[in-house]
């Protein structure tokens, strides 16, 4: 797979990186919503301090992951009990 050398511009300074010509769209949307959430916390908290607002930033994405998983793990657990219900129904069936 082809590698594509781009520049991500995040909290005022640009990081090189190489990625996957299929990857470079997602790459590059995260830098622009990290860079939104950015901006979104200096306005509203009224903070400067990149590092701050970086850690911020990291903060709230690793929160919105983890409940993004247990959403997963609620939606698989549902799937696996109405599998095995169907199993069940399947199985009284044949006897």
């Amino acid at each position: 797979m082809e590698e594509l050398s781009i520049k991500i511009r995040i909290a005022d300074r640009e990081y090189p990186m190489k990625v996957k010509r299929a990857d470079e769209e997602r790459v590059r949307i995260a830098g622009k919503l990290i860079n939104e959430k950015l901006k979104s916390y200096r306005e509203q908290f009224g903070i400067d301090d990149k590092q701050d607002l970086l850690a911020m930033v990291a903060f709230d994405c690793i929160v919105d992951k983890m409940a993004a998983e247990e959403t997963h793990q609620v939606i698989d657990q549902t799937v696996f009990e109405k599998v095995n219900q169907l199993n069940n129904l399947v199985a009284q069936s044949i006897l």
